[in-house]
């Protein structure tokens, strides 16, 4: 169940073909076994819905030395006719967008450290090993 959902289904707004293009559009070079821990389903899902992403033309994949590198097709409209007036970008910035930490007041100063004309006095040790303060300490 998701966090703060309190009924016994745990759907969401969007698919899984959904959520791999998030993860891809936020990390070009993911490894699709993250991005299936991310989406919470198997690395096998992962590979055919990044099969099915490039072959409806949403994604291109070039390898860059070890890795695969995933580009997303932003300028391409979404596929049902619902949504087909928004491209994928729409949805990318929306979804993946960047939270900016607030704005928050600047840190004071430290305050400046107030001298005194009362003068300590050295500490002394007693005859128990105990330091004692002198009359006069700041302490």
């Amino acid at each position: 169940m998701l966090p703060g959902n309190n009924c016994m289904s745990n759907w969401t707004l969007f698919s899984n073909h959904g959520h791999v293009l998030f993860c891809l559009a936020r990390d070009s070079e993911a490894r699709l076994r993250d991005v299936a821990a991310d989406v919470g389903i198997t690395e096998r899902a992962v590979q055919k819905i990044v099969r099915d992403l490039q072959v409806g033309g949403m994604i291109s994949i070039t390898k860059s030395g070890r890795r695969n590198r995933y580009r997303i097709h932003k300028k391409q409209p979404l596929r049902h006719e619902i949504e087909a007036h928004c491209k994928i970008r729409d949805l990318i910035r929306v979804v993946n967008k960047v939270r900016k930490p607030e704005k928050s007041l600047p840190p004071e100063p430290p305050e400046p450290i107030k001298k005194t004309s009362v003068e300590t006095e050295p500490e002394k040790v007693s005859s128990s090993g105990s330091i004692e303060k002198q009359q006069g300490s700041l302490f």
